[in-house]
C-alpha cells in the first residue's frame, strides 16, 4: 500500500503523515475546488473520503472517484447521502467499473453482518430484518462536532426504508422499537441505512428492513417527536435551509473525534433478529466490541486494502456482504473489533 494523506491545510497534512510513521506522500485538496480532489486519484485507485457533514461536502470526493474509475469508499452515518450513492452514484459507478462502498464504517457495516448472519440462519423461510445500534459504557465516547452535525442533519431531512419489497421515503425516527438485552430492554430510533439496499439484493426473499439507533436511550422518545415537528417544517419552502444554518451555528463540525482514553471506556454493541412471514423471530444474532470511532478507522482501512488487492466483486454500489462475501466480512469485522458474542 501507498496511501496519500489528503487535507485542506498542507501543513496540517505533512505532520500528520510524519505522526503516522511517515507517509511516502501527502496532498493539499479542498473539496470546494472539485478539480483538487480528481488530481488525488487514477483509474485502479481507492480514494477513502471521511469529509462530513457529507450531505454538504461529500459530493466533490464521490465524483472524483467515478470520473476516475477509481474505487470509493466513506464513513457516512447519514441517511441521504446513503440513498444518493446507491440510487445516482451506483448506475454511474458500474458504466465506469468503479466500486463505491458507503457507509463503510460503524455505520452501517456492523448491522449488514449481523442482519446478513441471521439471515442466512433462518433460511428462505426469513422474509424481514430487524436490526438496533447501541453503545455500552457510556456513550460514544467524546462525539466528534461532525458526527454531531450528521445527526442533526439526518432528523431533519428525510430518511427511507426498505419496506413492502421497495425502497420507501420517511422521517427519521418515524418509529421506535425496544430491543431485549438480557431481560433489559433498550429502545432505539429508526433510521435509514445501507441495509435498506444491501441485504435484500444479498437475499431476494426480504420484504421489509428495519434498523434503529439505539444511542440515545430514554430520549429515544422525545427525539421522535422533534423529528415530526422538523420534518413537518422542513416541507415549508426555505425552513430546512434555516434549520441547517442553525445546526452549523451551533455545532463545531471540525473538531476532532474521541483520545484513546474515551475510546476505550466505551464500545458498541448489535442486534439483528431475522423475521418469518408473520413477523415471528426465526434466528437472533448479536455482535459486540470496540467504540465505533476505533472501529470505523480500522474498517475503512481493511475495506481499502481489500478492494486495493482486488479481493471485492463487482462495480457499482454494492454493501459489504455483497462485495466481500459473508464469511470473509465476519472475519474482517472480527479483525477490525467487533465479534458475535
Amino acid at each position: 500500500m501507498r496511501p496519500v494523506l489528503a487535507g485542506r491545510r498542507r501543513e496540517a497534512v505533512e505532520a500528520l503523515a510524519a505522526e503516522l510513521g511517515g507517509l511516502e506522500s501527502s496532498a493539499a485538496c479542498d473539496v470546494t475546488e472539485p478539480a483538487s480532489v480528481r488530481a488525488l486519484v487514477e483509474r485502479g485507485d481507492v480514494l477513502v473520503s471521511t469529509v462530513g457533514p457529507f450531505a454538504r461536502w461529500g459530493d466533490a470526493a464521490l465524483d472524483a472517484a467515478i470520473d476516475a474509475g477509481a474505487h470509493y469508499i466513506d464513513s457516512t452515518g447519514e441517511p441521504p447521502f446513503v440513498r444518493k450513492v446507491f440510487e445516482e452514484g451506483g448506475p454511474r459507478a458500474k458504466a465506469a467499473g468503479s466500486l463505491l462502498m458507503t457507509a463503510m464504517a460503524y455505520d452501517w457495516v456492523p448491522g449488514n453482518l449481523a442482519g446478513g448472519l441471521a439471515l442466512r440462519e433462518a433460511g428462505d423461510s426469513a422474509r424481514g430484518v430487524r436490526i438496533g445500534y447501541f453503545t455500552k459504557g457510556g456513550g460514544l465516547g467524546g462525539m466528534s462536532g461532525g458526527t454531531r452535525a450528521s445527526g442533526v442533519g439526518a432528523l431533519i431531512e428525510p430518511n427511507f426504508h426498505f419496506r413492502g419489497g421497495r425502497i420507501v421515503t420517511e422521517r427519521g425516527a418515524r418509529s421506535v422499537r425496544e430491543f431485549d438485552f438480557g431481560g433489559r430492554t433498550k429502545p432505539g430510533i429508526s433510521v435509514g441505512t445501507s441495509e435498506a439496499f444491501s441485504l435484500p439484493r444479498a437475499f431476494p426473499n426480504v420484504r421489509d428492513v428495519e434498523v434503529y439507533l439505539g444511542w440515545f436511550g430514554g430520549a429515544s422518545r422525545p427525539i421522535q417527536a422533534f423529528s415530526l415537528v422538523g420534518g413537518g417544517a422542513a416541507k415549508v419552502p426555505g425552513v430546512t435551509t434555516l434549520m441547517n444554518a442553525a445546526a452549523e451555528r451551533f455545532v463545531k463540525t471540525s473538531t476532532g473525534g474521541p483520545d484513546e482514553a474515551a475510546r476505550a471506556a466505551t464500545g458498541s454493541r448489535f442486534v439483528a433478529e431475522a423475521l418469518g412471514p408473520s413477523g415471528e423471530v426465526l434466528a437472533t444474532v448479536r455482535t459486540e466490541g470496540v467504540n465505533g470511532y476505533t472501529f470505523t478507522g480500522e474498517a475503512l482501512a481493511w475495506a481499502a486494502e481489500r478492494i486495493a488487492a482486488g479481493d471485492s466483486d463487482g462495480a457499482g454500489a454494492l454493501g459489504p456482504v455483497e462485495a466481500f462475501g459473508l464469511d470473509a466480512l465476519e472475519a474482517g469485522v472480527a479483525e477490525c473489533g467487533i465479534a458475535r458474542v
